[in-house]
C-alpha cells in the first residue's frame, strides 16, 4: 500500500518537518559530490554495529565517538529512492505529529526516535560490518506517534488489487498498522535466516514502538478532526 495524502489538516505550518526534509536533501547532495570518498564517509558516519560493540567490549575507542553515528546516520541516505521514500512519509505524517507535540518537543522526539531505532538495530546486529544509513527509524517514530494520536484519520492510499491499483480512503491504523507488521515479520524472518545488510527492519520496529509509547504518554488526548465513517 502506498499512502498518497491524509485528510487531517494541521493547524500551523510544519516548520520543523520541512526543515528536516531540506536538511536531508542538502546532506544527500553533499554525498553526491564526494565521489570516491563517499565509501569512507559512510563507514565513518553511518551506524556500524560492530564498531559500537567493540568500543563497548574492547575499548577500541571512546563509546561516545563510536555511538555518534546513531545520530549522524539518520541524515544520510543510500540513493535517490531511499531519500524520496523517507521524505515522502515524513511530509505526509510529520506535520500532524509536529502540531500535536509542538515544534521543540517534536524535534527532540524525532532525534531520540532515530537513536532508539538505531539501538534496537544494533542489538539484533551487534557484529554487523555493514553501515546503516537513513532517516527510517526516526520517521518510523513519527508513524508510531501518528497512529496513536490519529488512528481513525483517513489516509488516501494506493492499494494493489490484482491486476490494477485502486485508490481507497483507509484509517491510519490500517495503513500504518500494516506497515508496522510488515517491518516486524520481515525483521523476524531476517533473524531466522541470518540475513544481514539491506534494510534495518528492527530499526523501523524500534522507532515505531518508541513513537507510539511517547504519544501514549504525552499527546494522545486531542483527537483528529478527520474520521472514517462507519
Amino acid at each position: 500500500m502506498i499512502p498518497l495524502r491524509d485528510e487531517n489538516p494541521a493547524s500551523r505550518a510544519p516548520i520543523v518537518t520541512r526543515s528536516l526534509i531540506v536538511l536531508n536533501v542538502v546532506v544527500f547532495l553533499y554525498e553526491l559530490m564526494m565521489g570516491p570518498e563517499l565509501r569512507d564517509f559512510m563507514f565513518r558516519w553511518g551506524l556500524l554495529p560492530e564498531r559500537l560493540t567493540w568500543a563497548l567490549q574492547r575499548g577500541t575507542e571512546p563509546v561516545i565517538r563510536a555511538g555518534l553515528p546513531l545520530l549522524s546516520s539518520m541524515f544520510l541516505h543510500g540513493g535517490w529512492m531511499h531519500l524520496i521514500g523517507n521524505m515522502w512519509y515524513l511530509s505526509l505524517f510529520g506535520d500532524n505529529v509536529e502540531d500535536r507535540l509542538g515544534r521543540f518537543r517534536y524535534l527532540v522526539f524525532y532525534l531520540i526516535a532515530g537513536i532508539a531505532g538505531g539501538l534496537l538495530h544494533w542489538l539484533f546486529n551487534s557484529h554487523s560490518r555493514v553501515p546503516t544509513v537513513g532517516a527510517s527509524a526516526a520517521i518510523a517514530g513519527v508513524l508510531g506517534a501518528y497512529v496513536v494520536a490519529f488512528p481513525r484519520a483517513r489516509v488516501i492510499t494506493l492499494v494493489p488489487l490484482f491486476p490494477f491499483f485502486q485508490l481507497m480512503a483507509l484509517p491510519a491504523i490500517v495503513v500504518l498498522g500494516f506497515w508496522f507488521l510488515f517491518q516486524f515479520f520481515t525483521g523476524a524472518l531476517s533473524l531466522a535466516f541470518s540475513a544481514t545488510g539491506g534494510v534495518a527492519w528492527w530499526g523501523h520496529v524500534g522507532g515505531f514502538l518508541f513513537g507510539a509509547m511517547v504519544m501514549l504518554l504525552v499527546g494522545s488526548t486531542r483527537r483528529s478532526e478527520a474520521w472514517v465513517q462507519s
